[in-house]
């Protein structure tokens, strides 16, 4: 930084297994191996020791700023900001909206403040980008006073992804966006859909937790709520919590298919043609998003672009065409070429289309350094 050079990328795939897949991409090589990564604190220092190894720090201490991806930030947190010892227990205390996240993320916050002392800390918060949008799409219709003593709201999820491909949008978009009505399908594991209207977000479709929304890989999305305690019964489950388990973790693709949580699996074999269940998940998976899609627009009173992207919306010539060919009363017209590619920035509707539409590959770790190094500037 500043120049968003990117020196290095990897992940660690397959987390606290003895098989972890460790990988590292480093002046146009990749490198990938298999060790035992078990824990959080094993996962850190691999990555740390990983960046000395590789010769692009000598010592831990070389680097200035850590950021952060942080998935709830409730009301307390409308931007990203520097993790203090307050604001890292104010992350734990906001696990109740984002129970698969807000801990682990804290604990590795900590972790590698332990580490790296001298570094500053950034947490970039996924729900920082909808903090505004308007009460009425916010607000549940339950007592007013769950929301005032209790904060019960709408807050959204995968805001650091929207941001990005908005602030994107705005620059390859004819005109930008600042006076479109704009829906950034983000269809991934995790898969949300949010509007944006005159460069501002508008509404998204998780809610209080990223469990609301669209059928994704292995949560359910939306559901009558009467279904958990109705169903918590007949499974003789003790505590809401297992339900809440069974929501996040084997529902969605998962649960309808009964193959994978991987939309790769389930897209092969459904086109094998010998797996009812397999065809059935991609139906609802598709028909979940033409809902959303469909009253956005009737919300917004129209749509003027639509953006994909993370690993589905990124991927997936068949799904962008579904979607598009259910808003076909529209007039969006698919570019059948560029709309067969996967994980380029392509407009997919022909220029004739009343609706643009494009694919553009997220980057969330881009908008992670650049708020950390203005932090770090800042302090410097």
């Amino acid at each position: 930084m500043p120049e968003k050079n990117e020196i290095a990328s990897g992940m660690i795939d397959r987390l606290g297994s003895p098989k972890a897949v460790f990988k590292l991409k480093y002046q146009g090589k990749k490198t990938e191996r298999e060790e035992a990564v078990e824990s959080n604190e094993i996962a850190v220092l691999s990555i740390l020791s990983a960046l000395k190894d590789a010769k692009i720090i000598d010592h831990f201490e070389d680097i200035t700023a850590f950021g952060h991806r942080v998935v709830a930030g409730g009301e307390h947190f409308k931007k990203s900001e520097i993790v203090t010892e307050q604001n890292l227990a104010l992350i734990q205390e906001l696990a109740e909206y984002a129970p698969l996240h807000n801990k682990v993320e804290a604990y590795y916050i900590s972790v590698f403040k332990k580490l790296v002392p001298k570094a500053i800390q950034v947490a970039v918060f996924d729900t920082a980008f909808f903090s505004q949008i308007p009460e009425v799409n916010y607000l549940y219709s339950i007592p007013m006073e769950y929301y005032q003593k209790y904060k019960a709201r709408r807050y959204g999820a995968h805001g650091t992804s929207h941001r990005y491909i908005s602030q994107r949008l705005n620059q390859i978009v004819p005109g930008g966006i600042n006076d479109k009505k704009v829906i950034v399908l983000h269809l991934g594991s995790g898969a949300s859909i949010s509007a944006i209207k005159d460069g501002k977000a508008f509404d998204i479709s998780m809610g209080f937790t990223p469990l609301a929304g669209i059928t994704m890989s292995s949560r359910s999305g939306d559901l009558d709520v009467s279904v958990i305690p109705y169903l918590k019964k007949k499974l003789n489950l003790y505590d809401v919590d297992d339900m809440i388990d069974i929501l996040n973790h084997k529902s969605g693709l998962l649960g309808i298919s009964g193959i994978s949580a991987d939309m790769r699996d389930i897209e092969t074999a459904a086109a094998k043609g010998d797996n009812d269940r397999a065809q059935l998940a991609l139906d609802i998976f598709r028909n979940r998003i033409i809902k959303y899609v469909g009253s956005y627009i009737a919300e917004m009173g129209g749509v003027d672009v639509l953006a994909f992207t993370a690993g589905v919306g990124e991927n997936s010539p068949e799904v962008r065409a579904d979607v598009l060919n259910g808003i076909s009363y529209l007039g969006t017209k698919v570019d059948t070429d560029n709309n067969n590619t996967r994980g380029k920035e392509v407009k997919i509707t022909t220029d004739d289309s009343n609706v643009a539409a494009y694919a553009v590959p997220t980057n969330e770790e881009l908008m992670i350094a650049q708020d950390t190094y203005d932090f770090a500037k800042l302090l410097n």
